[in-house]
């Protein structure tokens, strides 16, 4: 299989009187393809390891690689332009613009990259809507929207720019069991029909049993991996 993300020791350490360690000599490696889980207790870690793999953050010590490309030497806009190219995020709270339509939304990634025309992007964005069911919300605002539907079209936005890497920070921290259920589902065609690389943290033991693998963190270190298919 084709390593989308490895991680070579990551630490990351907050300076301060006492410093305190968010992330302890992490490495790992996400696949092309894997849906993968992220899980453990509260403040072990999870979200501070997936900002340093998304590129939010920087380690402290250790070294990042996405598709073989050393994260370590590049400069912030060079980090950002490898985020918007290559790395999707769908965090707890969808982080829509209000004001926008659901369109509008999944088209600011793409308005941002500047790669398509603006009739080829706004096809691209109707057909990520109706890849997760809401081609006809396409015009509506956020406010008239369900929780679950606002949560997929911020996985449409997250797919914009056709990312290989999808992160998911608590995706359906905020949703019911049935939205939960079809967040799941996305996430699992996007890495098996798509083979993107589909890394998520989460709480919910239902999207951790669905993944491929899932990795368990404590005290921020990686204390456990299980492969489940």
């Amino acid at each position: 299989m084709t390593v989308l993300i490895e991680a070579q020791d990551l630490t990351r350490v907050l300076p301060g009187e006492p410093p305190v360690t968010l992330v302890r000599d992490v490495s790992l490696e996400v696949e092309k393809g894997s849906f993968t889980a992220i899980v453990g207790p509260s403040g072990c870690g999870k979200s501070s390891l997936l900002y340093l793999l998304g590129l939010i953050d920087r380690p402290t010590e250790g070294k990042l690689l996405i598709a073989d490309q050393d994260m370590t030497p590049l400069d912030g806009d060079e980090r950002a332009k490898v985020r918007l190219e290559r790395i999707g995020f769908v965090f707890q709270f969808h982080f829509l613009l209000p004001e926008f339509t659901a369109l509008q939304n999944v088209l600011l990634p793409m308005r941002k990259l500047g790669r398509l025309e603006r009739s080829a992007a706004e096809e691209r964005a109707l057909q990520l809507l109706d890849g997760v069911g809401l081609k006809d919300k396409a015009a509506k605002t956020p406010d008239r929207m369900s929780g679950g539907e606002r949560q997929r079209v911020a996985i449409a936005r997250a797919l914009a720019n056709d990312p290989a890497i999808i992160l998911g920070d608590e995706p359906t921290g905020n949703l019911d069991s049935q939205n939960s259920e079809r967040v799941v589902q996305i996430f699992r065609m996007l890495a098996k029909e798509q083979e993107r690389a589909v890394l998520c943290v989460t709480h919910d033991m239902d999207v951790a049993a669905a993944a491929d693998v899932r990795i368990n963190m404590l005290d921020g270190r990686i204390v456990g991996v299980e492969r489940q298919r």
